[in-house]
Formats: structure tokens, C-alpha cells, sequence
């Protein structure tokens, strides 16, 4: 639990970086950049609780919006905002993907636990670990990142579909949970560096 819980937090830091950097590129004040940090980090999760009818977690455990608060704090010690396409260092893509899978694995196991199929798995699993971004940039006017750009969630959904299996096959737990997390890292991270991505209908060959 030690684990994901870090994770965890590694995750709301760093997607709360990245509404930042967003909010600051789209020209918008300083409330529009906060507002833009914290559904991007919240959101998903926000989405995933009022889906199994709970109480979201941000509204329970203050340190929720700590991690949050730190990310943005981080981001401006470091300045950011300033560099020349900060998403693309390499400690960035790093804790980007350690929190995609965590909230993937968090998302499956909210899932399971609620009694759903493997589609009410999977849909929660997708949601938490790539909701914030998706009503970030509906938000801002933008195409959702997600439904463009490499691979991305569909590690969300592989994890998903891995955690289910093993739950049906009554061989979830600690271990399985472990491997499947640096398993869905690792191919994350494969993937952008051979920069993999779904084919896309009508694309010329």
C-alpha cells in the first residue's frame, strides 16, 4: 500500500504540473491556472468516486490537495513555465507515467472491489487515469490529448484488462499488482520513446 500510495502522489503532482503549464500557455489568470491544475489532478478521480456512488476522496483526505499543492509549488521553483517544452524532459515523461499507471491500477481496483464487469472495470480504470486531462482540455476548447497522441490510455486500459483477469483467475494481489504496474510502465515508457500510437482511420499508409 506504501507503494501506491507514493505513486499515488508522484501522480497528483505531476498531472497538477501539467494543468499548470497548460493554464500558463493558454494565457489565463491566476485563478484560470489553478482551476486548471486541480481538475486536471482531481478530476478523474472526482469522476471515478461519483461513478460507484461515494464521496470523492479529495473531499476526506486532506492529503490529497497537499500533493496537488506541492506539484504547483515545484513547478514554479523550478520555473517551468519557463523552459522550453518541460513535458518532454525525461523526469517529467518518468512521474507522468508512474501516475497513469497508478491511477489505472487505482481506478481497476475501485472497480473490482464495486462488483463491476470487466467494461465497468475498464471504464474506470481509463477515467481515473486520464479524466483530469480530458476535461482539462474540453475546457480549454481543445481535442482531448488523450484521443491524439501516442500511446497513452490505452495502458490504462491493458492494465485494466490484466487486473481483471487476474481477480477472475482468484491470483490478485501484492505481487500481481506489482508486476502488472512495471510491466504497464515499462511499455509506457517504450512507447514514447519509439513514439507507438494507434493507427488512425483514413490515415494514409
Amino acid at each position: 500500500m506504501t507503494l501506491f500510495a507514493a505513486a499515488d502522489a508522484i501522480g497528483l503532482a505531476t498531472f497538477s504540473i501539467s494543468g499548470l503549464l497548460m493554464g500558463m500557455r493558454k494565457g489565463l489568470d491566476l485563478l484560470g491556472i489553478l482551476i486548471t491544475a486541480f481538475l486536471t489532478a482531481l478530476g478523474g478521480g472526482v469522476i471515478r468516486d461519483v461513478i460507484v456512488g461515494r464521496t470523492p476522496l479529495v473531499f476526506e483526505q486532506s492529503a490529497t490537495l497537499l500533493y496537488v499543492i506541492a506539484g504547483i509549488l515545484l513547478a514554479l521553483l523550478l520555473r517551468l513555465h519557463a523552459k522550453e517544452r518541460p513535458e518532454r524532459y525525461a523526469i517529467f515523461i518518468l512521474m507522468d507515467s508512474i501516475g497513469l499507471v497508478a491511477f489505472a491500477l487505482t481506478g481497476a481496483l475501485v472497480g473490482i472491489e464495486s462488483g463491476f464487469n470487466l467494461f465497468g472495470v475498464m471504464l474506470l480504470s481509463f477515467v481515473t487515469a486520464v479524466g483530469g486531462g480530458m476535461l482539462r482540455d474540453m475546457m480549454l476548447g481543445d481535442i482531448p490529448i488523450v484521443l491524439t497522441s501516442d500511446f497513452y490510455g490505452t495502458i490504462a486500459l491493458l492494465v485494466a484488462f490484466l487486473i481483471y483477469l487476474c481477480e477472475r483467475m482468484g491470483c490478485l494481489g501484492s505481487w500481481t499488482l506489482f508486476l502488472v504496474g512495471v510491466s504497464a510502465l515499462i511499455l509506457r515508457l517504450v512507447a514514447y520513446r519509439r513514439n507507438w500510437h494507434l493507427p488512425k482511420l483514413g490515415e494514409k499508409p
